[in-house]
């Protein structure tokens, strides 16, 4: 079974501008994220990584840190573009069995998560097609003027509500041919990996950089 670890990054990134290359805890996300699988591909976890972007800039950081690169077309980059597409031009991409997506926007995930995720995913391969993280939220929902979550008469405890995970794709991995055949990257029946909320830290705004860039460098970097 060969694994790829894939980065996809890109240019163009609208609400944090320059994301994945501005400097970040003295690095970058991209760096960050690369020298982490590095760091799972010497434990023997992954075959190979593989940085997939628009961006020469970040293709060249890419294959000095060690990396494959993909050049992906400006089409694949846009913001129109259907997911679906965008997915299966990935799978066309890698020469592999299983895909593993690690997304530079999740910093905090710590390498024993991915390794965890990893090993999950191989003793659940006959019964689960993929494995996503996913991390529990506890909030009072409504959706068209409607409680969805609790009965609003009986307003319960926090810690009372009902069980609801979210997806947070800080790690999903599942087979290649199925995302190329699917145009997916999450199967039809994922085993959710559940982690904690720091480490599920998405960065999408220029808020979530700041924080991440705290948290990170008190962490990740002090606890070194």
């Amino acid at each position: 079974m060969k694994i790829s670890a894939l980065i996809p990054v890109r240019s163009g990134s609208q609400r944090v501008k320059n994301k994945n290359i501005r400097p970040f805890a003295g690095s970058s996300l991209l760096e960050i994220k690369i020298k982490q699988m590095l760091r799972i591909k010497k434990a023997g976890f992954i075959d190979e990584i593989v940085v997939n972007s628009n961006s020469d800039e970040m293709l060249e950081i890419a294959r000095y840190l060690g990396a494959k690169t993909v050049k992906r077309d400006e089409y694949f980059a846009l913001d129109l573009t259907p997911n679906e597409e965008i997915y299966e031009n990935y799978a066309k991409n890698l020469d592999c069995d299983v895909v593993c997506f690690c997304d530079v926007t999740n910093p905090l995930i710590k390498d024993e998560t991915i390794l965890r995720a990893i090993s999950l995913y191989k003793n659940l391969e006959q019964e689960f097609d993929s494995v996503v993280s996913a991390n529990v939220v506890r909030f009072f929902m409504y959706k068209d003027g409607k409680t969805l979550n609790y009965d609003e008469n009986h307003k319960p405890r926090s810690q009372d509500l009902p069980l609801i995970l979210a997806l947070n794709y800080a790690i999903h991995i599942l087979k290649k041919d199925f995302m190329l055949k699917h145009k997916r990257i999450v199967g039809f029946k994922p085993y959710l990996f559940e982690i904690d909320k720091m480490e599920a830290l998405d960065i999408d705004e220029n808020l979530d950089f700041e924080i991440a860039e705290i948290l990170y460098s008190k962490f990740y970097i002090e606890g070194e």
